[in-house]
């Protein structure tokens, strides 16, 4: 399992005081309100920051990283990912967990037949939709409600599903 997920991607620099501007790859933007602690993918490693300040603009969030005043200090990492560790990590529901666990689970029919590999979670409006790559090569869509996904198995790294009616109609 992930043991860090990302949080925001630093886009540009913000000013002169070491702002940085961040696109959110979270559900909810507003959840840097709460983060105290993040980690810098420098590309190399996973450098520890603090957070001092977070501001929200448009579509983006407005980080000031304690200890960095300066735009020469943090303009190297435009491009960046910035991660939670699992502990840092939204608190999740029952039922519920995270897309980065689930790629790459094997997907099995509540019959027994295996249907291929989930390779991707499309983010809809009303649920979620389980991409499965079939043994064939060709993709399966699945929606990810209780109908359909009855169990998710972390550690035996598998879903079972039933396929409703006219979904493996290619």
């Amino acid at each position: 399992m992930e043991q860090t997920f990302r949080v925001g991607v630093i886009t540009s620099t913000h000013g002169l005081r070491g702002e940085v501007k961040v696109f959110p790859t979270t559900d909810d933007a507003q959840r840097f309100r709460q983060l105290k602690d993040v980690l810098l993918d420098t590309g190399r490693e996973q450098k520890p920051l603090e957070v001092e300040q977070v501001r929200f603009f448009k579509n983006m969030v407005i980080v000031k990283f304690k200890g960095i005043d300066r735009i020469e200090d943090i303009e190297a990492y435009k491009g960046r990912d910035l991660l939670v560790t699992r502990e840092n990590a939204v608190e999740l529901g029952p039922d519920e967990n995270f897309i980065a666990d689930l790629i790459g689970l094997d997907v099995v029919t509540d019959e027994g037949a295996r249907l291929g590999e989930l390779t991707d979670v499309l983010q809809t409006g009303a649920n979620d939709v389980y991409v499965v790559k079939t043994e064939t090569g060709k993709e399966l869509l699945l929606p990810a409600i209780r109908d359909c996904v009855l169990d998710v198995d972390l550690e035996a790294g598998r879903i079972t599903v039933h396929v409703l009616d006219g979904l493996l109609d290619l």
